[in-house]
């Protein structure tokens, strides 16, 4: 037990020459070795994963930058509410297409020189966008990535953690999925990577998904806030992201890969999600 619990406790550890977190592995249902349902997969008896689940939580309060920690919570309280996006996805045609061809968005899947050669206002430019401005994307992305390991506002595709926990080999790609396409919501939703955006976006996933770490994350997260910040929140912020949130359909079901083309405006009315409120959100919360 001892060893699962610092297994998971472990910060991320995406560098050393290797790529992300398992992006190239299609998390499909095939055996590799005793128990094991796809790579990485770590098979955890009701009393680990309520002993994890608290630790992780306990972790994520104290910093909501540890995303390795929100993502063990995640796996290790989400099971019945990752059956229901699931059933979601089979029951819509992209949604089920996402999951027969199950694809990764990671640096190494991602053509950053087709998202830099489409048009100004697309997905695809937008999120381009929203990457520069988070780590730095270029030859040097080792190096730049070392320099700012301990920054926690830099994010990219590959510094989310690989799912370990979830003991089903689907429901175990769907939460993958939602990790992947966590940053594709910041650029969907025009929030940034600081606490206040981060919560903005949390709140929308929170009645998206209704997933327990998107709630705590969305409920406990404005502990850290400025009161004047925290007014912001309360009074435009959150009203605006749950409203949008319980309008627009499961945002799972978007096969982003296919719609990095599509001008973000255009991504936004189709999904009936407007604009954020006009408030300053862009600095240090």
């Amino acid at each position: 037990m001892a060893t699962l619990l610092r297994s998971a406790l472990r910060p991320l550890r995406p560098l050393g020459g290797r790529r992300g977190p398992a992006a190239d592995v299609p998390l499909r249902g095939v055996r590799h070795g005793a128990g094991l349902l796809y790579p990485g997969h770590i098979p955890t008896s009701p009393l680990q994963k309520a002993l994890l689940a608290a630790g992780s939580a306990g972790m994520s309060l104290y910093n909501p930058y540890r995303h390795d920690m929100v993502a063990v919570l995640g796996e290790t309280t989400g099971h019945r509410v990752l059956k229901g996006l699931r059933d979601q996805m089979r029951k819509d045609p992209e949604g089920a297409e996402i999951l027969q061809e199950r694809p990764r968005i990671s640096l190494s899947t991602l053509d950053l020189d087709k998202l830099r050669s489409l048009p100004e206002g697309s997905l695809g430019q937008e999120y381009l966008r929203f990457l520069d401005v988070n780590v730095v994307i270029s030859v040097s992305w080792d190096r730049a990535l070392r320099r700012n390991l301990h920054s926690a506002q830099r994010v990219s595709p590959d510094t989310r953690a690989p799912t370990r926990f979830v003991d089903d080999e689907e429901l175990a790609y769907v939460i993958q999925r939602y990790r992947e396409v966590h940053d594709v919501l910041h650029t969907l939703l025009g929030m940034p990577t600081n606490i206040l955006g981060e919560i903005v976006v949390k709140w929308f996933e929170a009645v998206q998904t209704g997933l327990p770490m998107c709630i705590l994350g969305a409920l406990f997260g404005p502990i850290r806030l400025s009161a004047q910040s925290l007014q912001v929140l309360v009074s435009e912020l959150i009203p605006w992201a749950v409203q949008n949130g319980r309008r627009a359909p499961c945002v799972l079901n978007l096969y982003y890969e296919r719609r990095w083309e599509q001008p973000l405006l255009a991504l936004r009315e189709e999904l009936g999600i407007t604009e954020p409120p006009a408030v300053h959100v862009r600095g240090p919360a």
